[in-house]
């Protein structure tokens, strides 16, 4: 399907195929809805948007509501969950398409799920994938520039996001509710949706906290909450999650007791440990801002930890897909230069760009040291693995859970970050810590 969709892109002109977009994307919203007899009206929809933490505030809020008794369904970018039957989502896009959903929603209504919670993305309301759900909820975890080339501005952008509470507002359920972060500067304008319930937040609800290289702890509700995945940004998304599951009634104690016992969040932070002496991290991180924060998130403070102990900071880092923010390609690799100590640039998603162009856009933003290239992933990362020291963490950034790397005219090869790093530490036989 995906080729089929590249080669009709390449032979109707772009102007008459952007022009009917809107009425394709709509029709096919409704005929899902149609088909699946609009099931969102008989489940609780809790929709979870932003740039960054959307997946990891979806799989906290699903594990405070199981720990709260609560039958759940979730659609995120890592995988699809019915009640305990679970698969991972292998379909390139976090919020797939209108049918999919549709069905989904049904299968959850069908097993007597309660909830039903949804991550939906800028690209999937501007193809109107959010269409005839009908939300009971939504949580906004933060905006940064992303997606630019897509949406042609940041306002437009900012706008596709703020079209996702605007559907809230205007959905028929009754009690419904927004959970916003005040922290960030767009905060306001989502919780100024008019809703029965708006609740604002920010960090300092989560006093006494702090994340280090162990993991995050933090308060809520007289409860000390603590997470395994290590980040201050990740406090933010687990509070906001906490936040919303005490709206729909589980206690603060059962709140702390299903994350605390949460399984690791894939591709999110995801420590490798095949018993090497270093670190190994595996993150989705794909903006500058979320590069900069998971490079932190390494050290007690910005990579000065590591590098007062004369322990290395050592980064796998590729870019955005080929085709798209190419703006922001320089300011990934300063991120890198500012807090690695050592780069290796790869390949990541050409699609249909020159790998190397890409590349190089990012070097350009590398001043104070010269990175190894790398075009080979597998490569950059057993190169990576090779010259960690004990003590040294490695961070392999862009892809997470992304299950293939894309390629020219549409050609796609299976990937998994977790899964090479996991053969390539077995492959060098590093002796393990003692």
């Amino acid at each position: 399907m995906e080729k089929i969709l590249h080669t009709i892109k390449k032979i109707i002109p772009r102007s008459i195929f952007s022009f009917f977009q809107p009425t394709y994307h709509f029709l096919w919203a409704f005929l899902g809805a149609l088909v699946y007899r609009f099931p969102s009206r008989n489940i609780t929809v809790i929709g979870v948007t932003g740039t960054k933490g959307k997946s990891s505030t979806t799989e906290f809020l699903n594990a405070a509501l199981e720990a709260g008794g609560k039958k759940t369904a979730i659609v995120n970018g890592i995988r699809f969950k019915i009640v305990e039957r679970s698969t991972p989502n292998k379909f390139k896009m976090t919020m797939p398409g209108r049918m999919f959903i549709q069905k989904k929603i049904r299968e959850a209504v069908d097993a007597k799920c309660e909830y039903f919670i949804l991550e939906i993305t800028s690209e999937g309301a501007k193809q109107f994938r959010h269409k005839f759900i009908d939300l009971d909820a939504l949580i906004f975890t933060n905006l940064s520039p992303e997606h630019i080339e897509s949406h042609g501005s940041y306002e437009n952008y900012r706008d596709a996001k703020l079209s996702i509470a605007h559907a809230l507002e205007n959905s028929p359920k009754k009690n419904r509710v927004i959970i916003a972060n005040m922290d960030d500067k767009e905060g306001p304008s989502f919780l100024n949706v008019k809703v029965e319930t708006r609740i604002p937040f920010s960090l300092k609800n989560a006093e006494p906290y702090h994340a280090d290289n162990s993991g995050l702890f933090f308060t809520f509700d007289g409860e000390k909450i603590s997470y395994h995945l290590p980040g201050t940004f990740n406090i933010y998304n687990a509070l906001a999650a906490a936040i919303c599951a005490k709206h729909f009634g589980v206690s603060a104690k059962n709140i702390a007791v299903g994350i605390k016992n949460m399984p690791k969040i894939r591709g999110r932070m995801e420590k490798i440990d095949e018993g090497q002496p270093f670190d190994v991290y595996v993150d989705y991180a794909h903006t500058a801002d979320s590069l900069k924060q998971a490079y932190e998130a390494l050290a007690d403070s910005p990579s000065v930890t590591l590098a007062k102990e004369g322990k290395n900071l050592i980064c796998v880092l590729g870019s955005t897909g080929g085709g798209r923010d190419k703006w922001k390609r320089p300011e990934m690799g300063a991120v890198a230069d500012a807090h690695c100590s050592h780069i290796i640039l790869t390949n990541e998603d050409p699609y249909d760009e020159d790998p190397e162009t890409i590349i190089k856009e990012v070097a350009g933003g590398i001043k104070t040291q010269k990175p190894e290239i790398i075009m080979d992933r597998r490569d950059a990362i057993r190169e990576a693995f090779s010259i960690a020291k004990e003590g040294d963490a490695v961070i392999i950034t862009g892809k997470g859970t992304d299950p293939y790397i894309m390629e020219a005219n549409g050609e796609k090869t299976p990937w998994d970050d977790a899964k090479i790093a996991r053969e390539d530490l077995k492959t060098l036989g590093h002796i393990p810590r003692n």
